[in-house]
């Protein structure tokens, strides 16, 4: 090629600021189908390991692999919700009229004036606004039954989008990871390699525990309540499972949903049915208080052992903020997302400061300690002071980097085959 057809640098780089301009404005308008992209691209992602170990340890091509594992996936998709609708279906119907009866009780308590003490309180206003709300809930007009037909319709197509844009993702995800890396130069390509490596450990592991946590947690208390004759335990196990992602808030609002059918319904178990509702209710909170301490300290532990760690504090905020404004997505989202701007943020530092692009191989990154997925028995222990050497005149440099001890790693011998 002619030096003289070339773009001159000023010119490159407006017409790479033209090009983010022109997808940030894509992403800002359309960000409705950016969003079920986004679920597509998630979807697609969890089960990419299972193409990833038909294309390469059983040697079958890409298509094949897709093929088997989508149209497996879509069977389980559609197939087990469609034999488990009539029960969950029945279900539903007994935790939705619970829930009418409890607000029709509730209701008539705040009909009469409530005494306390030498205190009268007249909550008639409240009760009144009540029967309203649950009429208005109740009886749909007509125009928001078509409004609602209307959702459904564009619910179902987009639903139709993502089935179609999970395949395309499974089918051409190395095209489009090569197509990303292409517009990189060839001399960053290495440490980029890397950057996306941890990023995708980082997904890997955090998405993958959380599925797994809310599916143990979902068929536990599913069996807990069976056993215990509640009424509506699938539909409570379920619920219990999802809101699992939610810390503090979500399992808070599981319980009461338990508890409120237990109040009402009581037990169709031997022992628990002789007893009167409210102390069934009591039980319930009791039983979903103890399992839901035993997965805190030892189920969550274990299973997101190789998840991202922060502090518990940080996780709940970003997660109650991201489910108030994106819903269960958002939660579900957040925390890797977050971990991955962290990750992203300490490579552009270190690049900043002139050093080494990672301080490590990446494999105790966002990793909880063994003190933290098995906590040592508490002992009193005397602190060790350490002893200042004497002879030690001299330190290194942390801004210089030919004083620095930080090396570039070598890369592992599972990235050389990913990079592959």
């Amino acid at each position: 090629m002619k030096r003289d057809t070339e773009w001159s640098l000023p010119f490159r780089y407006i017409v790479g600021f033209l090009v983010f301009v022109t997808i940030l404005a894509f992403v800002i308008y359309a960000h409705h189908a950016v969003r079920n992209l986004v679920i597509a691209a998630f979807a697609a992602y969890l089960i990419s390991p299972a193409v990833e170990y038909l294309n390469v340890r059983r040697h079958l091509s890409r298509k094949v692999s897709v093929n088997i594992v989508y149209f497996s996936a879509l069977i389980l998709l559609v197939g087990i919700p469609a034999g488990l609708t009539p029960i969950f279906y029945d279900e539903a119907q007994i935790v939705f009229q619970d829930i009418l009866d409890l607000s029709d009780q509730f209701g008539d308590l705040l009909a009469k004036p409530v005494q306390v003490g030498g205190f009268v309180f007249h909550l008639e206003g409240w009760a009144k606004n009540l029967t309203q709300l649950r009429g208005e809930f109740l009886t749909p007009l007509p125009e928001q039954a078509l409004q609602l037909l209307e959702t459904t319709s564009v619910g179902v197509l987009w639903f139709l989008v993502i089935l179609v844009s999970v395949y395309l993702f499974l089918s051409e995800w190395p095209r489009m990871r090569g197509a990303m890396f292409a517009w990189v130069q060839p001399a960053y390509h290495d440490e980029l390699q890397e950057l996306y490596l941890r990023i995708r450990g980082v997904w890997m592991a955090y998405l993958r525990g959380q599925i797994v946590l809310m599916i143990i947690v979902g068929v536990v208390f599913t069996a807990v309540w069976v056993a215990m004759g509640i009424p509506g335990a699938l539909v409570l196990g379920v619920i219990a499972g999802l809101f699992t992602l939610v810390p503090d808030v979500g399992p808070a609002i599981a319980v009461a949903l338990a508890a409120g059918v237990a109040l009402l319904e009581g037990s169709t178990w031997g022992p628990l049915a002789d007893l009167p509702n409210f102390w069934v209710a009591g039980i319930v909170i009791a039983v979903y208080l103890v399992l839901i301490n035993l997965k805190n300290f030892f189920l969550r532990p274990y299973i997101m052992g190789r998840s991202v760690h922060m502090h518990e504090g940080l996780v709940f905020i970003i997660i109650v903020i991201a489910t108030i404004l994106e819903g269960i997505l958002g939660a579900l989202l957040i925390v890797p997302l977050l971990a991955s701007v962290v990750v992203i943020a300490g490579y552009v530092q270190r690049k900043v400061l002139g050093l080494p692009p990672f301080i490590d191989d990446g494999t105790t990154q966002f990793v909880a300690p063994p003190e933290k997925v098995n906590p040592p028995s508490r002992m009193i222990r005397r602190k060790k002071v350490p002893v200042l050497d004497e002879k030690a005149t001299s330190f290194p440099s942390l801004a210089d980097p030919s004083s620095s001890t930080e090396s570039k790693p070598k890369p592992t011998t599972a990235r050389k085959k990913a990079n592959k």
